[in-house]
């Protein structure tokens, strides 16, 4: 199924009649303006590049696409760290080359020790200011490389940690006033990696105790993540269609308590509706009661609206052995899969339909396929997941960030518009999924979203 998914997207890209070179001169000359827009067609272009270089088995061009991948991706806080293992595997510490001009050096150059232990992070915190990490063994002398960088292109100053250890769970993004960002995610098998990354020179202290690494940042910066507050000023003109996912006979995922997810997206679906109408936006539903919808439908009905976005929502679901630990928000817009994580989604959520798809989808999917509408559908995604969790950040603790991925969705294919799936959390988790069939949360979460398509609307 992948393969020809694969084989489609690269037909879609082949007809751009650019040569490799070409295409690579083009992204690095995007990447250096340094613009949210440019950087968009950087990452694609880089994608388009490394799907040439599978088929053509060109290691060469595999490298330099990965590092594209890698260095746009993580600009545009895209979870790449699948290409950044795959990188790490040709050409190790290959997502970060160019140093500041004085670099501090790696701790422990003593090339006798050697980490045989294999030490997982148990968990991340603050305290009294301090970033703590803690493991589930003593730290060993070589096993924390710390070093820092400068990207003179975009004027950031990152401090890394790489530390011989895996994480219990996936990537996570922290927070500090006067911070850019911090992310801490797994660089490959072996390394978990801390970056922090900021606009301004600041000041990094750190020491081991025991199983425990603890880090000072020490900035008089005011620069600080990116708040969630609506722009004051919009255009308002614009026609959005939202999809409740499944319906009627189709139930979609049924979890803890027998929540069932065609109830839940609906009453989230209506209420974003209703916030949007008072916006002064044009709002249509794909369904606006339990009835069930073919998935080509939902898409041609946007398209017969002349929707300006087409908004999916729908609710995640594990196993049970695995309900009470996995939970968060998560975001896709349409692409092949680059994940199994996405595969997983895609498949739960194309099930209902896959008979119809495999007739519609083709022609429909070469249709999509076009440069703008991924940077647009992208650009989407990005703006409702900050949205959704800025909201509900505000009066929800533990509201875990899934990032924004890709994944080949059929809902998604045939839209003429950005389009985007939103999984609203796991309804298969205790506290997420009580959290989901309340009013006040949906209400909230349907707030985040509002505020994310008008940032859209407001910066695109």
């Amino acid at each position: 199924m992948f393969r020809w998914w694969l084989l489609l997207f690269i037909f879609a890209v082949s007809l751009y009649g650019l040569s490799d070179s070409e295409i690579l001169k083009r992204a690095e000359g995007f990447m250096k303006t340094g613009t949210k827009s440019d950087q968009f067609r950087a990452y694609n272009d880089y994608k388009n590049l490394y799907l040439r270089a599978i088929m053509s088995e060109d290691a060469a061009l595999k490298i330099h696409a990965l590092q594209g991948i890698v260095k746009s991706g993580t600009r545009l806080h895209i979870d790449v760290s699948q290409y950044a293992d795959e990188l790490s595997t040709i050409k190790p510490h290959s997502s970060y080359t160019q140093p500041i001009s004085k670099p501090i050096p790696e701790l422990q150059n003593d090339n006798d020790v050697k980490v045989t232990s294999s030490h997982k992070l148990k968990s991340v915190r603050w305290k009294d200011e301090r970033l703590v990490l803690k493991f589930d063994k003593k730290l060993h002398s070589k096993q924390v490389n710390y070093f820092t960088l400068y990207d003179s292109e975009n004027k950031k100053y990152r401090y890394v940690f790489d530390i011989h250890a895996s994480m219990l769970t996936k990537s996570e993004n922290l927070r500090k006033e006067g911070i850019t960002r911090i992310k801490l995610a797994q660089f490959n098998p072996h390394t978990l990696r801390l970056v922090i990354e900021n606009n301004e020179e600041i000041k990094i202290r750190f020491k081991k105790e025991l199983s425990q690494l603890i880090i000072n940042i020490d900035s008089d910066s005011k620069s600080s993540v990116p708040s969630s507050i609506t722009p004051t000023r919009v255009d308002r003109d614009k026609i959005v269609v939202i999809d409740a996912g499944h319906g009627g006979k189709d139930p979609g995922a049924v979890g803890y308590s027998r929540y069932r997810e065609k109830v839940v997206v609906l009453q989230i679906a209506q209420s974003l509706k209703n916030i949007l109408i008072a916006r002064g936006y044009k709002v249509y539903m794909s369904r606006d009661k339990d009835k069930f919808v073919k998935l080509s439908s939902r898409t041609q009905y946007a398209n017969k609206m002349n929707a300006d976005i087409f908004i999916s929502i729908h609710a995640n679901a594990v196993d049970k052995k695995n309900a009470s630990r996995v939970h968060g928000i998560e975001s896709y817009f349409l692409s092949p899969s680059r994940s199994d994580r996405a595969d997983k989604v895609a498949e739960k959520e194309n099930s209902a339909d896959i008979s119809d798809m495999n007739m519609y989808g083709k022609q429909s999917f070469l249709n999509f396929l076009n440069h703008h509408k991924i940077l647009a559908s992208n650009k989407l995604a990005i703006d409702l997941q900050r949205g959704m969790l800025g909201s509900l950040n505000k009066k929800y603790k533990n509201v875990n960030d899934g990032g924004v991925r890709e994944g080949p969705f059929w809902v998604l294919v045939g839209a003429q518009m950005p389009a985007v799936l939103v999984e609203v959390g796991f309804i298969s988790h205790p506290k997420e999924a009580k959290r989901l069939v309340s009013t006040k949360y949906q209400n909230r979460l349907a707030m985040g979203m509002a505020d994310g398509i008008e940032r859209y609307f407001f910066n695109n």
